[in-house]
């Protein structure tokens, strides 16, 4: 006798469509050397029973060989997966975990504290909603700690959880909670946070990680896990005005032509005005079409083919926005450059951009000043070195559709590339650009990332600030 399931005998289609329909949220820990960072992320992996049974016994065994923890379970191999890491019981490279709850599905970015890494730092933390910064409670704020702390003020991450970390090696002790909440308030209130959550708890014992912590009975707030499940997500992204890059034209017939691409912030529905970047073009939309159907609106992080109501001309590069809060056009950009490359950056230095979908030509006009990674002050400079983090001014060969990353962290954010070994040499942030473009510059080569043409076209299709990311760790 045959016997015939359903596809969704064992629960598997409604498992997946539940996890689909899941928000995502995107953090990264970060802090001083041996803060704990590692093993904060193991213990969340541990207790929100996201390891298998063969994984735990792996564990096991790496940590009487590698651990740091004596006889017990050393959960930051859960996250510290390099030979050299382990040797050293030091975080070198961005080590990205994924987990999920019941309310929501995580991505988390365990960065280095060390300041020679401070560009995998960055790397994290472009591409973060949140920051969970850890602090050993026996050390208080550190040089690093602050030094941290404005680097994601200055990557545009708003909401920050102060993990105060190893609470029990100070008998749980509320004074010195307190005292190190305050100064950290005191040392991010110029920095434009929107919240600062301080949370008192032990990565090794697990106490309020996942679970409230039973040793400290004078604290009511909520676990590490819980505040994550419940903070605000992408609102910035959502209130700021419409725009979707251009990735693909998709005209499958003679019938049908759209412009298909993620977007990157706002909200957009049919008969709302829009104008198309660099051109200037206007039109409106007329639909939204997706493969599951024609959609009455669609927001922030949807990949859509819009359809508009007039035969604009658009192509990949190209920015579809608000027509009520048009994207500015620029062929010159003041820019701040978080330095990846070993080589030295001197004015005249030509590199590619790689702006949204569309790659140019780039020369350092000027460079304008280094900034300190502990105050945030200027310094006149003529060089960038390796980690620097700098303001430049950038000369494109073209004009580009861009924001103020401060606005914008999609469609201000870039990567300069270098152009003989296409690798990554710096991510770069938008700090103003003219409303208008400024004088045509001298011609320079086509931006071919040393490539033929279709080698070049494929480099470009896969996205802006998160693709050169992954080139700077050849991932």
């Amino acid at each position: 006798m045959t016997i015939h399931q359903s596809p969704d005998a064992f629960g598997f289609d409604s498992f997946l469509a539940a996890h689909q329909s899941k928000e995502v949220l995107r953090f990264i820990t970060c802090g001083s050397v041996d803060d704990g960072k590692s093993t904060l992320i193991g213990r969340l992996l541990h207790d929100t029973k996201q390891i298998f049974d063969d994984q735990v016994t792996a564990l096991q065994r790496d940590s009487r060989k590698h651990g740091t923890q004596g006889a017990e379970i050393d959960l930051a191999l859960l996250v510290d997966g390099l030979q050299a890491e382990r040797e050293q019981g030091i975080t070198i490279d961005v080590a990205y975990r994924f987990f999920s709850t019941d309310k929501r599905s995580f991505i988390v970015a365990d960065t280095p504290g060390h300041e020679q890494y401070t560009r995998n730092m960055a790397t994290g933390a472009s591409t973060a909603d949140v920051a969970v910064i850890l602090v050993d409670a026996r050390q208080g704020l550190t040089r690093q700690t602050r030094r941290h702390a404005l680097l994601v003020s200055l990557l545009g991450i708003k909401r920050v959880a102060l993990a105060i970390n190893k609470m029990d090696l100070v008998g749980w002790s509320q004074d010195k909670f307190e005292a190190i909440t305050k100064a950290f308030e005191a040392f991010a209130a110029p920095l434009g946070f929107t919240e600062v959550r301080a949370i008192p708890l032990s990565a090794k014992n697990g106490d309020n990680v996942v679970l409230p912590g039973t040793a400290v009975p004078w604290y009511t707030g909520t676990p590490l896990l819980k505040y994550l499940e419940e903070v605000p997500v992408h609102v910035e992204a959502q209130a700021a005005p419409f725009r979707m890059a251009v990735q693909w034209v998709n005209r499958p017939n003679s019938d049908f032509r759209g412009f298909s691409g993620l977007i990157a912030s706002g909200r957009v529905s049919p008969g709302d005005a829009v104008v198309i970047a660099p051109s200037g073009r206007t039109s409106t939309i007329a639909r939204i079409y997706t493969a599951d159907g024609d959609l009455p609106h669609a927001v922030e992080g949807q990949s859509v083919t819009l359809v508009l109501a007039d035969e604009v001309d658009a192509s990949r590069g190209s920015v579809i926005a608000a027509a009520t809060a048009p994207i500015r056009v620029t062929d010159t950009l003041d820019a701040r450059l978080f330095w990846a490359a070993e080589t030295e950056l001197a004015q005249g230095a030509t590199l590619l951009a790689k702006i949204g979908t569309m790659t140019v030509n780039a020369v350092v006009s000027a460079i304008r000043s280094r900034i300190d990674p502990e105050t945030g002050k200027a310094e006149p400079v003529t060089r960038l070195v390796a980690n620097d983090i700098g303001d430049v001014v950038l000369s494109l060969d073209r004009a580009v559709p861009v924001d103020a990353y401060t606005e914008n962290r999609d469609t201000g954010g870039f990567i300069l590339i270098d152009r003989e070994s296409t690798d990554t040499a710096a991510l770069g942030l938008v700090q103003a650009a003219p409303s208008a473009p400024a004088e045509t510059k001298a011609e320079l080569p086509e931006p071919s990332l040393g490539k033929t043409d279709s080698e070049g076209e494929e480099a470009g299709k896969s996205g802006g600030l998160l693709s050169g990311i992954k080139r700077l760790f050849g991932g």
